[in-house]
């Protein structure tokens, strides 16, 4: 039995919108990324934080170019996917943002409690994302490497397992609560599950990063920070030791992932 020519072109112009209506909430945001990328405003961010890294600044008139990231005073290139790790001068496990409130503190001579008790985005706190935007970038395309050779590095991957799990507050959520299982979404966009390597430019590898909706440049520190927000739980202090190990656990969990930071977010 044929059909009507009218039915025939009916379908015609209807097949094209079922196949559009099939491509997923995660395509369209991947698709809303790539058409921003190449106007990412953390270049900006990244203008900024190469000037400060060279600029003599604080008490001390000094620049943080002796700054060691664990590769050497002063080498940034491949620094950002190694960390945190544990330095001996501080004997402890540090993230980058913590490690350049040591730098700024040392060779500087600001005063780390002060900067770490700014909010986001102002003051030297905002320097200190800037920085860390930079120094990501110095690394872009390279594969998450976290140290585990050191006792501290691997206590800190169990504590930021423990932390990563553990429930609690008037949600009675965790961090796995959205990120502990494959499958996930929220507000129409993928939810990576964070307990083993999510992929290239996913999680850990993907921060810092710029958020479109808010106009803002995030770090790790911050984007841990709203989670917790989220979570109805109290604010971790900035450069917990909280935050740290969740970063420990996330980035060695992440190992081989590609890094993209500083992506752009929605």
């Amino acid at each position: 039995m044929h059909r009507p020519r009218w039915e025939t072109l009916a379908l015609a112009c209807l097949l094209p919108l079922a196949a559009q209506a099939q491509k997923s909430a995660a395509d369209g945001i991947a698709e809303y990324r790539k058409m921003l990328e190449d106007g990412n405003p953390a270049e900006l961010f990244e203008m900024k934080g190469e000037d400060l890294w060279k600029q003599r600044r604080g008490p001390r008139n000094a620049s943080l170019e002796r700054c060691d990231l664990g590769l050497g005073p002063g080498v940034v290139k491949g620094a950002w996917v190694q960390l945190p790790r544990y330095f001996p001068d501080t004997a402890r496990v540090q993230d980058l943002e913590s490690r350049l409130l040591t730098c700024m503190s040392t060779l500087q001579g600001l005063d780390a409690a002060e900067i770490a008790r700014t909010p986001f985005g102002r003051g030297e706190m905002a320097n200190v994302t800037a920085l860390a935007t930079w120094i990501a970038a110095q690394s872009r395309g390279q594969r998450m490497a976290l140290p585990q050779g050191h006792a501290e590095e691997k206590r800190f991957y169990e504590l930021g397992k423990r932390a990563f799990f553990f429930r609690g507050g008037p949600m009675d959520f965790s961090c796995a609560s959205c990120h502990g299982e494959e499958g996930k979404r929220i507000r129409l966009q993928d939810l990576p599950d964070l307990r083993t390597n999510p992929g290239d430019g996913i999680g850990f590898a993907a921060w810092p990063a710029y958020r479109v909706s808010s106009g803002q440049m995030w770090g790790m520190q911050q984007r841990l920070n709203d989670c917790y927000r989220q979570q109805r739980f109290p604010y971790p202090g900035f450069a917990s030791d909280v935050t740290i190990a969740l970063g420990v656990y996330m980035g060695v969990n992440a190992k081989g992932a590609q890094s993209i930071a500083p992506s752009i977010k929605r």
